[in-house]
């Protein structure tokens, strides 16, 4: 728990600390991965997303990439609905689809971040560049997703 004293992260200083954690990584298609989470935050403000979402939208990969531990994000200055919205975007190493989409929908705010990066996820420029096997492959478990969260195609 942050210290009551230290005041919260700004969204200028959350998106430094993810652009620092995932610098050395690249995308699928070998493009800078803080090119999607700057998707993904813009998406999510784009959504009418809260300032708590936009930071959890930043934030929304960096455990599940190891690029953050869970103790940094325990620790981090920010709200407990930022916290929650990243824990409940961490997929889990093993974990089924199912519990992983219910754990979203369980947690308020979750699902609109979830669905920004989903679009962004299933953007047709960004799937363009990769094999058609592994384009195939993506389609499949996006679709599944947006199933398991009730989205439409176009969410």
């Amino acid at each position: 728990m942050p210290d009551e004293q230290q005041p919260l992260m700004s969204l200028d200083e959350v998106e430094a600390v993810a652009r620092r954690a995932h610098a050395a990584q690249t995308d699928k298609a070998g493009r800078p991965y803080v090119e999607h989470l700057r998707a993904v935050a813009d998406g999510t403000r784009a959504r009418g997303g809260s300032e708590e979402q936009i930071a959890a939208a930043w934030l929304h990969d960096a455990i599940e990439d190891h690029a953050l531990s869970e103790e940094w994000l325990e620790a981090a200055a920010l709200t407990p609905a930022t916290k929650a919205v990243v824990r409940a975007l961490t997929k889990r190493e093993g974990e089924e689809a199912e519990a992983y989409a219910a754990r979203i929908l369980a947690t308020p705010g979750a699902l609109l971040v979830k669905t920004a990066d989903l679009a962004h996820n299933c953007d047709p420029a960004r799937r363009a560049v990769l094999d058609r096997a592994t384009q195939q492959r993506l389609d499949s478990k996006y679709a599944k997703m947006r199933e398991l969260l009730g989205l439409a195609e176009d969410d």
